[in-house]
């Protein structure tokens, strides 16, 4: 494979890796620019906001990494691949 078909995946991790560690690191400085979520609040308890944006980040963490590794590409081949399946593919 050339390493052409690599950038998609090197940009994804130059973009993706630093805006998770960004939102973890300023999570505060994210509320008060947001506000107050109110399903986060009532759900996740009193400071469900901060949690909110903190599981947003590591959820973003986890899905750069999976991507940039190949992983996520063959997960949702594996789960949603059959239901795309063409008629002469049965």
């Amino acid at each position: 494979m050339t390493p052409l078909l690599y950038m998609d995946k090197f940009f994804f991790a130059l973009l993706g890796f630093p805006s998770s560690f960004l939102i973890i690191i300023y999570r505060q400085k994210i509320k008060e620019f947001t506000g107050s979520v109110g399903f986060a609040e009532k759900y996740l308890g009193v400071g469900g906001t901060y949690t909110l944006i903190l599981l947003i980040g590591i959820g973003l963490f986890i899905v750069t990494l999976l991507y940039v590794t190949g992983t996520l590409q063959s997960f949702l081949k594996t789960v949603f691949g059959p239901l795309f399946l063409m008629p002469a593919e049965v």
